[in-house]
């Protein structure tokens, strides 16, 4: 299938799998992916290793200044790097994810990595995934989707991540960071996480992998009128 050069922005909840089914359509169709998620969480590590979030989780506004010497970038294998070290397994942590949504809060946080996602977006033909892709980094892209599921099925998604990771979580403890990541991003001040008016909603709560492509699919062929 023939897909014009697009842009591609993929939002919506945390755990919904936004970035696996942005990755398959990024190799299926072509395109460059880029996770948007994995940057803020690059930030949050970085200002974790730098004791620049306190205890109760407020970020110190020293944050604002080290960002200029922040080098984050990905590897051809799409892995977020801090300088020469990958760093996608720490991100991925729990101690991570108790910190991103208030980090990504952060205004200065938001241009810093909006900044960096307009820079690689110069290059056309992507798909980004995150909070606020459609709606604040690319309000223009041709296509639009975004991804919810229950909170019971998104909880369970991410215990069985961690678990396979080889972390030991109790799932009432994911349970809580969920709810806690979806009202901060809801309800932050800078570009909280809604559905863009123009978006596709896309619920994968009783959905196969294998349904979830086929219907992006068949969105980007009657959307284009691809045969």
């Amino acid at each position: 299938m023939n897909v014009p050069d697009i842009i591609i922005a993929v939002d919506g909840y945390s755990s919904t799998g936004k970035s696996t089914l942005a990755k398959k359509i990024a190799r299926k169709f072509g395109f460059l992916y880029l996770d948007s998620g994995a940057l803020y969480r690059g930030v949050t590590l970085f200002a974790q290793e730098e004791r620049l979030i306190n205890k109760l989780g407020t970020v110190s506004p020293e944050l604002q200044e080290a960002l200029g010497s922040l080098d984050l970038h990905f590897d051809p294998e799409g892995r977020l790097c801090m300088g020469p070290r990958c760093i996608e397994q720490q991100i991925r942590s729990m101690e991570v994810s108790s910190q991103v949504s208030p980090v990504a809060a952060v205004p200065y946080v938001r241009e810093w990595v909006d900044a960096k996602l307009h820079e690689f977006g110069r290059r056309g033909r992507i798909i980004m995934d995150g909070r606020d892709i459609g709606t604040a980094v690319f309000p223009d892209a041709q296509l639009k989707i975004f991804m919810t599921a229950s909170e019971e099925v998104r909880a369970q998604r991410r215990y069985d991540e961690l678990v396979a990771k080889g972390e030991t979580p109790l799932l009432e403890e994911v349970v809580q960071n969920l709810r806690e990541r979806d009202y901060i991003d809801s309800h932050r001040q800078t570009a909280p996480l809604r559905r863009a008016e123009d978006a596709f909603e896309l619920d994968n709560s009783d959905m196969s992998f294998e349904e979830e492509l086929a219907w992006v699919q068949g969105l980007i062929q009657g959307k284009f009128g691809i045969l």
